[in-house]
């Protein structure tokens, strides 16, 4: 019997998961590998309705794996990471309008290190307009893909860089910013990620810069190809937030993007992330 109830909220991604409260995210033990066996299946699960708070997230989120303290000094609560454009809550908020384009977090870490493997996010503030979050199912369209496609996709290989995410929000930069931009290392990644579990998706999003060995052009017109053929409707999932709710994706083989809202907006989530251990191979 599964310990969770769950509810798909499309066909493709997405799931409700209902009859769960934070006391029991606190006090059943079983209820991680339950989560992360329905994250494996749905990509997306919701909590509607959930108020967790922000010690209870952080706590549960390690149910999950290791958590990621490398943001820490941004909320009272280390582990917590607060979304948000507003500077007085966040210093790094201008970095946070390219979460407006499709992405996939950790594509370019400052090292080596993996891939997030989930993220948890609950509403503290949301937006009176805009502002929905939006997820991608990428291991579906890969297997949307012709077997010829699919042979030819699995050879390329891409690179992913900071300044092509913030370029996109900020197309004119100052010396100053483009340098900051270009002192975080680039990454090649393959476009297929095979997974451990014999899963394969795609890498794409808004740090995708170029395609290795294709004209430059033409592999930036490639990539937006694919990036649209991912995220047709019939593969995304839009959540419309309401305060209290708790959404946990899985970042390895999900695209999300917030939709746009007031700069000025009282907007604010409160983010855990779950650090990864499979490298994009």
């Amino acid at each position: 019997m599964s310990l969770l109830t769950i509810n798909k909220l499309t066909p493709s991604v997405g799931a409700e998961v209902l009859g769960v409260d934070p006391e029991r995210l606190a006090s059943d033990e079983s209820l991680g590998a339950a989560v992360l066996d329905a994250l494996e299946s749905n990509g997306v699960l919701v909590f509607p309705d959930l108020h967790l708070d922000p010690e209870a997230q952080v706590a549960f989120s390690r149910r999950l794996g290791a958590v990621d303290h490398s943001a820490d000094g941004h909320h009272p609560v280390a582990g917590i990471y607060p979304v948000t454009l507003d500077k007085s809550k966040n210093a790094s908020a201008a970095y946070l309008r390219a979460t407006f384009d499709w992405h996939i977090d950790g594509c370019t870490p400052t090292g080596d290190e993996c891939p997030q493997r989930a993220t948890v996010l609950s509403a503290v503030q949301v937006a009176d307009r805009g502002g929905e979050t939006e997820f991608a199912n990428s291991y579906a369209a890969y297997e949307a893909f012709s077997d010829e496609e699919k042979e030819r996709y699995a050879a390329l290989r891409v690179v992913h860089s900071l300044e092509a995410s913030q370029s996109r929000v900020n197309p004119d930069p100052s010396p100053e910013e483009l340098a900051r931009w270009r002192s975080r290392p680039t990454h090649e990644h393959p476009l297929v990620w095979t997974h451990r579990s014999g899963r394969k998706s795609l890498v794409l999003g808004a740090s995708a810069h170029y395609v290795v060995g294709m004209d430059y052009d033409e592999g930036r017109a490639l990539l937006a190809e694919l990036l649209d053929r991912a995220t047709q409707p019939d593969l995304v999932y839009s959540h419309s937030w309401s305060v209290g709710d708790t959404v946990i994706w899985d970042n390895n083989g999900v695209l999300h993007r917030a939709a746009p809202y007031d700069p000025d907006s009282q907007r604010e989530m409160l983010r855990t992330t779950v650090l990864g251990d499979e490298p994009i191979q």
